[in-house]
């Protein structure tokens, strides 16, 4: 199954960010009660370790993704560990509650493109079920900035280009039906929006199945470092581990010590 990269309605400007917004939280509220990247920390780990920092810069953070429960974890290892949120549509209600639920977070409110970090934001870079929202080359740019700012990334996908993955995201509106009373913070129109006006569960489904069409393989995401400047200085790790039910594929980038 080839990728396309089909629309998605998270994408568009002319979208609501009040509906894109309830569709991050979603997703942020699944995979910390699921525990969906647990698989994922020694990868984290590894990448903080290889890169000598203690700063995280999570990239197209939506609502802040499995970041809480992951940080939770990361912690007890990493005592000292700092998590900056950031995102081309900041959900800055939702940095706001994550913020104010632990003390190690900050999120830059303004737009950030992570094809163009800004040059003071420093640290392990990390995407979690956004590099599938990039074309090629814009994917490519993500890490060619990553390599000429001297930073490492570290990249993770929560499904593939499969049919059990299809699957699971037309199965999705379930899951936010049932969900929804429990997300925080509260908010009514995000009931309204999901009960009496379906518009969250029904654009849930619908990108879900497109960013899973959308998704990046692990042959696909070692041939976007095959023309990218300076990818000789730097170790890259490509695979995939299982999560539950599912898979994970992950890109971890790191800078090679000098001889």
């Amino acid at each position: 199954m080839g990728r396309v990269h089909l629309f998605e309605f998270e994408d568009q400007k002319w979208f609501p960010s009040f509906l894109r917004n309830y569709g991050t939280d979603f997703l942020q509220f699944l995979s910390n009660k699921t525990k969906m990247y647990k698989p994922i920390i020694p990868i984290i780990k590894k990448g903080l370790k290889q890169s000598g920092t203690n700063q995280i810069i999570d990239l197209g953070s939506g609502g802040g993704g499995g970041l809480i429960w992951l940080n939770t974890e990361l912690k007890k290892n990493i005592p000292n560990l700092k998590i900056t949120l950031t995102d081309l549509y900041p959900n800055v209600s939702a940095f706001n509650h994550t913020k104010k639920s632990t003390d190690n977070f900050e999120f830059i409110e303004t737009p950030v493109d992570a094809r163009n970090v800004p040059s003071e934001l420093v640290g392990l870079r990390t995407q979690f079920l956004s590099l599938h929202h990039f074309k090629p080359k814009d994917a490519e740019q993500i890490l060619q900035n990553t390599i000429d700012t001297g930073n490492a990334i570290a990249i993770f996908e929560a499904q593939e280009r499969s049919i059990p993955s299809i699957l699971a995201m037309i199965f999705s509106p379930i899951s936010v039906l049932l969900t929804t009373p429990f997300i925080r913070p509260f908010k009514l129109g995000r009931i309204i929006f999901t009960y009496i006006i379906p518009i969250v569960p029904l654009f849930v489904m619908w990108d879900g199945i497109i960013s899973a069409l959308r998704t990046y393989s692990i042959e696909e995401m070692k041939a976007l470092i095959e023309n990218l400047k300076g990818s000789e200085n730097y170790n890259w790790d490509i695979n995939k581990v299982k999560s539950g039910p599912g898979i994970i594929l992950y890109l971890l980038g790191t800078k090679k010590e000098q001889q």
